[in-house]
């Protein structure tokens, strides 16, 4: 029973998952046509980010650099689900209260500052207020919250958990 629930194997699972979150994000771009907004770019950017450090844990046989990557994770995690709130909170504005749009990613990396990009991206614009899909009445961001969430959980488990003689 030890060996199924393995520091290792959750963090392959949650590297499995961030992955493919990514490749539903990219399906809904390029198969269904929803561009992402900068906090959507940003929320996939933190993904990759759980993704890369939790595969980089399954993959490693020291317990220090799993703890540290669980900690890493955590953290990542945390943002992300920040980003997804401020997400949620500008897709609840009325219309008349949204932040202006802007120009596109590429002309504003092609013009602007990198802070002011940064800082329009985390922000948000108006287009990051408009709903374009949704399940169960949750919104894409709603999701990407909730799969933060559980990023976050199960890290916090492990960090606190892993080199200790029970199943972690």
């Amino acid at each position: 029973m030890v060996a199924l629930l393995s520091a290792r194997r959750f963090h392959g699972l949650v590297a499995f998952v961030a992955f493919a979150l990514l490749a539903v994000a990219f399906y809904m771009e390029y198969q269904m046509g929803l561009e992402p907004c900068p906090l959507c770019m940003l929320q996939r950017i933190a993904f990759f980010c759980v993704g890369v450090m939790s595969l980089l844990s399954a993959l490693t046989g020291s317990v220090k650099v799993r703890k540290a990557c669980a900690w890493v994770v955590t953290v990542l995690s945390l943002i992300g689900a920040a980003l997804a709130i401020r997400h949620l909170y500008l897709q609840s504005l009325p219309s008349d209260e949204l932040p202006a749009c802007l120009p596109g990613l590429s002309y504003m990396f092609e013009v602007f500052p990198w802070q002011e990009i940064m800082q329009a991206m985390v922000m948000g614009t108006g287009e990051c207020g408009e709903v374009h899909w949704t399940l169960f009445g949750i919104s894409i961001p709603g999701w990407t919250l909730l799969a933060f969430i559980g990023m976050a959980l199960v890290n916090i488990v492990i960090a606190l958990r892993v080199g200790k003689k029970t199943s972690f």
